[in-house]
């Protein structure tokens, strides 16, 4: 990419920056600023985070700190102590990721609000999302992706996955019951590869997604895909009304993933049992057991009710400027680091 395309990406991003802060602002919320180095990295099964040991100049033990993959429970911990609009732009790491939409050195656009649940924060990222394009695109909310259109004008399209699931792909989510044996009949019967056999329910989920449903959403404008499989509530609370569904969302626009986000979970006894669940797992696929992070779990049960979503800067600068690939919309991507490449 020539250095004019390169400037003119990075003046962009520098615009959006500007934008986020004001629009957020106007909404009442704060900027806060938390580490990048912690001593216990999110617990998510399929990320690696980038080890960074503190070594004493003095001498001594080494102790083990990481870079964050997120600043989640840094963020609610200071939702813990009184604050209630809060939002970073962070710098975060993921250790491995590097592909067209990845780069191991991202920003996060992170926001909480308390007193709402999932629905009230989507409601604020379309105000900001909108006038993000606004800002970036001459006043106007069509940016292009691919040969396509999409208009960020809010109101955004709303599915749940049980509704893209049966549209997209022709297969019923509840009838499977959370059950892998069922998804794999479900998947196969309607053209589907299921993958190999033994797999969770979450794997074969996730086979089906990226193949059948992603590439399809968000085609003319963004859509908001909400109410996941219970098993995939991650730091999400479960709808009280029916319990086989979490208040989890993700935001696409293009086939591509901007956002996701939660009705926050506050119950301190359930968060630390799904903690331990994940230590389990990550311990099954051989991948490094992360620490719990004790002082996120004593501030989850000072939580007050709260929603909150993370938002990739870098994707959402990509559909804003028309860039096929995250390395566009960075001045030093990872791939032309040395023995790294896409």
């Amino acid at each position: 990419m020539d250095f004019e395309k390169r400037r003119a990406n990075a003046r962009a991003r520098a615009r959006l920056s500007a934008a986020v802060r004001r629009l957020l602002g106007e909404g009442g919320y704060e900027e806060v600023e938390t580490p990048s180095l912690v001593p216990a990295p999110g617990m998510e099964p399929h990320i690696q985070a980038f080890e960074a040991p503190f070594v004493p100049e003095g001498g001594g033990a080494a102790v083990p700190l990481f870079l964050h993959s997120s600043p989640e429970y840094a963020m609610k911990r200071l939702l813990a102590e009184g604050f209630d609009r809060i939002f970073q732009l962070s710098r975060v790491f993921r250790n491995g990721e590097v592909s067209a939409t990845h780069n191991p050195e991202f920003t996060l656009l992170e926001l909480y609000r308390t007193g709402t649940d999932y629905r009230g924060v989507m409601a604020d990222v379309e105000r900001v999302l909108e006038g993000c394009a606004r800002a970036l695109l001459g006043g106007g909310t069509r940016a292009v992706r691919g040969a396509r259109a999409v208009d960020l004008r809010a109101p955004f399209e709303t599915l749940t996955v049980q509704e893209a699931f049966l549209r997209y792909a022709r297969v019923d989510l509840a009838a499977c019951d959370g059950r892998a044996e069922r998804l794999v009949e479900a998947a196969r019967s309607a053209g589907h590869d299921p993958g190999p056999g033994g797999e969770s329910f979450d794997d074969v989920f996730f086979r089906v997604m990226l193949n059948a449903v992603e590439p399809r959403l968000g085609a003319e404008r963004p859509t908001w895909l909400v109410d996941w499989p219970a098993s995939m509530a991650a730091l999400s609370k479960v709808k009280r009304d029916d319990p086989r569904w979490a208040e989890r969302f993700e935001l696409y626009a293009g086939g591509l993933e901007l956002a996701n986000g939660f009705t926050e979970l506050n119950d301190a006894v359930e968060q630390r049992a799904r903690l331990v669940e994940e230590q389990a797992l990550r311990g099954r696929l051989g991948r490094r057991v992360y620490p719990l992070d004790e002082a996120f779990l004593a501030a989850v049960g000072r939580m007050p009710d709260a929603g909150g979503v993370a938002i990739g800067l870098d994707r959402l600068l990509m559909l804003l400027v028309g860039a096929k690939s995250i390395e566009e919309v960075l001045l030093f991507p990872a791939s032309g680091f040395p023995g790294v490449g896409a």
